[in-house]
């Protein structure tokens, strides 16, 4: 297995670019390989690490369908539902609660 290039934050060559810059000009990777990596260093940590892909490779975003469309509100829908007291929290659950905050902190 060969290496990849490592660029330093802000020094990737023209050319490439993450997943959310590609997503930002509405391409996917497409299922190219990474090509290189960008890393950003902190102090008291690992540095962070990016994969870059080529853009010239990239592939358009596929469309939203109306049926992917209603399989992701359903999906949000469920994330709202409280499985304790079975109602509509009005937003999203937190999985560290696992139910909704009155459920979670009785009085």
């Amino acid at each position: 297995m060969s290496t990849l290039p490592i660029y330093r934050w802000h020094l990737a060559p023209d050319g490439l670019a993450t997943r959310r810059q590609l997503r930002s000009l509405g391409l996917r990777p497409g299922g190219q390989d990474v090509v290189a990596q960008l890393e950003r260093p902190r102090r008291r940590r690992g540095s962070l690490v990016a994969y870059l892909y080529r853009i010239d490779a990239a592939r358009p975003v596929r469309p939203m369908t109306a049926r992917r469309a209603a399989a992701l509100a359903k999906a949000n829908a469920a994330r709202r539902w409280c499985p304790a007291c079975r109602r509509d929290a009005g937003y999203v659950i937190p999985s560290s609660l696992g139910m909704c905050s009155p459920c979670a902190y009785p009085v």
